[in-house]
Parts: C-alpha cells; sequence; structure tokens
C-alpha cells in the first residue's frame, strides 16, 4: 500500500542524475547572484551616476532581491500550468538578459535595471517542484538537501573567487560570465535533466493557495520569516560597506584584487567551525540555544566593525565570528521551518519564507546605500545601525519556545476511498514516534511528523503494508 521514506533503497540513476543536475543549475544561478557580492561596492561608486547619488550603489546590490521576492511564487505556480522546463529556461533567459544589460552599462542606473531583470528570473520555486516530480518520495528530502548545500558552496565559492575573478575580467566581465552561464544552463537543463513522467503538486515542494491563512497566522512561521529577512538586510548592507572600507585611501587595508587572502581563510574556518553547532542543535537537541547564540555572534561581529573598522586583524576576526554565526543560521533556519510548518503546508512555508529572504536583500541594499557615504568615512556609524537591526531579531528569538524535534517523513500511498485512507491514517498514528500525519489521495503521498529518536520504523513498515 505504501513505501517509507527509510525503505533501504538508494536513489536511482536517473534519481541521482536529475538531483545533481538540478542542483548544478541551481548553484550556477547562486554563483552569478553571489559572485559580485564581494566587489560590486567600489566598482559601482566610479559608475556615472553613482556620485551624485551614492544611495543607487546599494540598491544596485540589492534590486534583485525585490524583484525575487515578488515573482519567485507566480514562478512556481506558473510551472504548474505550463511546465517546469519552459519556466526554469524563461527564468534563466531573464537572468542572462539582466547579466548582459548589466555588463554593458556605465551607469549605474543601467546596472540597477540589469540586476532588476537578473531577479525577475526567479526560478527557484520551479526548479524545487521539477525535483520533486523526478524524485520519489522517500528521496526528495535527500535531494533537496542537495540542492540546499549548493546554496552554501556558491556562497563561500564566490567570496574567493569574486575578488580574483573582479581583478582578470573585471566586475562587467563577471555579468558577461555569469550571463553566459545562464545560457549554458539551459542547454544542460534540456540536454541533462530528465522529463518528468508525471507532473503534480507537491505540497511540501509547493506553494498551495489554500495554506497561506494557516501559514501567515502561525507566530513561530513569522518569527523565522522576520529572521530571514533581518539576517539577508544585513549581509547585503554589510557588503555595501565592508569593501569600501578594505579600500579606503586613507586607511588602505587590501586592493580589491586582493580581498580574496581575507575571505579564503575566513570562509573555510568559519564552515568548519558551524559544523559543531549544527550537530549539537541537531542531534543534542539544543536548537534554541544554538539559533540564539548564533544570532547573538551576528550582533557582537558588527558591533566589533563598528569599533575598529580600520585593523584588518580585527576585521578578519569579526568576519569569521559573523560567518560563523550566518552559516549556523542558513542551515538550522530551513530545518526549523520544516519542524513548525503543518506537513502538508511545509511548501507554502518555504515560499513564504523564501520571499522574506529576498526581500531582506533588497532593503539591506536600499539601507546599505542610504546609511554609507564613502566621502563622510561613516561606516562605524553604518556598521552599529546594521548591528542595531540584528540585535532587533536577538530580541525576537530570544522568546521563541523550544521547537519540537520532528522530521516529516513522506510515504507513497496507495489506497483509495475513504474509508481505507482513514484505517491507513490511524495506523500510522497508532506507531510510536509519530506525532502527525495528513494524508492527500490526489498526490497520493501521506506527510507524518516524527520524532526520529523514538520512531518504531519496524511497526511503521507494517502500518503501510497492512490491509
Amino acid at each position: 500500500m505504501a513505501r517509507t521514506q527509510d525503505d533501504g533503497t538508494a536513489m536511482n540513476a536517473e534519481e541521482r542524475r536529475s538531483a545533481i543536475s538540478l542542483a548544478g543549475i541551481f548553484g550556477l544561478r547562486m554563483l552569478g547572484l553571489f559572485l559580485i557580492l564581494p566587489v560590486f561596492a567600489p566598482y559601482a561608486h566610479g559608475l556615472e551616476g553613482a556620485a551624485a547619488n551614492p544611495m543607487l550603489v546599494g540598491l544596485a546590490l540589492g534590486a534583485y532581491g525585490l524583484t525575487q521576492a515578488v515573482l519567485q511564487i507566480p514562478f512556481g505556480m506558473m510551472s504548474d500550468r505550463f511546465g517546469r522546463k519552459p519556466v526554469i529556461a524563461a527564468g534563466m533567459l531573464l537572468f542572462a538578459i539582466g547579466s548582459i544589460v548589466a555588463a554593458m552599462s556605465d551607469s549605474i542606473t543601467g546596472v540597477l535595471i540589469g540586476r532588476i531583470i537578473q531577479g525577475s528570473g526567479a526560478v527557484a520555486a520551479a526548479v524545487i517542484a521539477l525535483t520533486a516530480d523526478l524524485t520519489r518520495e522517500e528521496h526528495r528530502t535527500k535531494a533537496m538537501a542537495m540542492i540546499g548545500m549548493t546554496i552554501g558552496v556558491s556562497f563561500t565559492v564566490s567570496m574567493v573567487l569574486g575578488p580574483l575573478l573582479g581583478h582578470v575580467i573585471g566586475v562587467s566581465g563577471i555579468f558577461w560570465l555569469t550571463g553566459a552561464l545562464a545560457l549554458i544552463s539551459i542547454l544542460f537543463l534540456y540536454l541533462v535533466v530528465p522529463d518528468p513522467k508525471r507532473q503534480v503538486h507537491h505540497r511540501d515542494a509547493e506553494v498551495t493557495a489554500g495554506m497561506f491563512t494557516s501559514v501567515l497566522r502561525n507566530t513561530e512561521l513569522l518569527r523565522l520569516d522576520f529572521g530571514v529577512f533581518v539576517l539577508h538586510a544585513g549581509l547585503t548592507a554589510m557588503f555595501v560597506v565592508l569593501p569600501m572600507v578594505l579600500m579606503d585611501p586613507a586607511h588602505p587595508l587590501l586592493a580589491s584584487a586582493e580581498q580574496w587572502k581575507l575571505y579564503l581563510p575566513v570562509m573555510g574556518g568559519a564552515f568548519l567551525l558551524m559544523i559543531p553547532l549544527v550537530i549539537i542543535a541537531e542531534a543534542k537537541r539544543k536548537m534554541k540555544q544554538v539559533f540564539v547564540s548564533a544570532i547573538l555572534m551576528l550582533v557582537l561581529s558588527l558591533g566589533l566593525l563598528s569599533m575598529h573598522a580600520h585593523s584588518l586583524a580585527i576585521i578578519a576576526t569579526a568576519l569569521a565570528i559573523f560567518f560563523i554565526g550566518f552559516n549556523a543560521l542558513e542551515a538550522t533556519l530551513p530545518s526549523l521551518i520544516s519542524k513548525i510548518a503543518p506537513a502538508s503546508a511545509k511548501g507554502t512555508a518555504v515560499g513564504v519564507f523564501n520571499t522574506c529572504q529576498f526581500f531582506g536583500a533588497f532593503v539591506g541594499g536600499m539601507l546599505g546605500g542610504l546609511l554609507y557615504l564613502p566621502e563622510k568615512h561613516n561606516e562605524a556609524e553604518a556598521f552599529l545601525v546594521i548591528a542595531g537591526l540584528l540585535g532587533m531579531w536577538l530580541l525576537v528569538a530570544l522568546f521563541m519556545p523550544q521547537p519540537r524535534h520532528v522530521a516529516t517523513r513522506m510515504l507513497h500511498i496507495e489506497a483509495e476511498g475513504d474509508a481505507a485512507i482513514e484505517a491507513l491514517r490511524q495506523r500510522l498514528l497508532g506507531v510510536e514516534g509519530v506525532v502527525e500525519v495528513e494524508l492527500y489521495a490526489d498526490e497520493q503521498t501521506a506527510y507524518c511528523k516524527v520524532d526520529s529518536k523514538r520512531l518504531d520504523d519496524a511497526a511503521l513498515r507494517l502500518a503501510v503494508q497492512a490491509g
């Protein structure tokens, strides 16, 4: 009647190819967005129109977030109607067009328009939906994790590679490169990614219109939405200021081409030191403690930057603290969404969460542009305001309850008829460790929230095979 998520089988060849190739497409797109982060501000301040209105520098850096925030949910819904691959291809084409516009522009306004167009290629939801179409329920979490990992890898690589590429081909060259990668990814999409045998709506991976009310009324989910908004607003605002501080002619620390020497050890060390925090959060069930500690690291790091913005050693230390906390939060926030959201509303909760993340990047860019004026050397004040914003999140997080330590298990069901489905529901609820069950015959899927430490897998297998 059903198979469990942990049935002892591995991903088949088609599922592996699907997950790896879609993760690659997603990673290339994120690489294109992240590569300019450490090099954009010095470049943009030299463009026509930037001196007269420096706020446009920050706005251009974060502008992609506005169109991402507005369009990522509609793009996902369009993929239900028009097909996954056409929508993904259209999004990557828009991203390429935006990259080309930015590459060809010699004014800050032109680059701003290019960044807006880049963001309009909001393919994340469609990529996730296609991944769900191409993987069985018991392996979908692994496939989604592979895609999630590409975001962290792309960010880390970009912080090191961006300054090097900026020196070799310039920021306009980076835009040309990302445009080319976007076009290559379209070929990859059609030549390597398999076509799904069937396309259905997946409540765990896609936005479900009927679930918006419950998601938006959930105060714990709203707390996380606010958190990811502040996290990415703080990150973007910081990178409007930091590259300029490192290159400040009055207190030169590192030329743009040399900044990879700062980011390489900082990002590598932060990634390694983040791993124990995530293990403690999940395995030791100290999620709230780790979560709050990570936010505190962000506040402390920005406070340190505000006091010692012209010491390379202090900047390196502050960045290491920041990215340990940032990486831990990037890993734990999606986990918290999964734990807190109703099992069948996870896709909707993630859609709202991602919208808040992208909008945070937009607001952060605008905030950084408003706060920082290079000719006034007011970076200390700018860093202090960003620290205050993160401090607001810390206060909100302090009052969050300890989250339930549950995971989502998806079961493929073939039961037909209300009586059979209800009988399956009751059997599943009777299994030790199963705390919530929702079944959907149209999707042939049961969504279960389980306590993994208490779950009786043998009993679960018996429950789904009975009848």
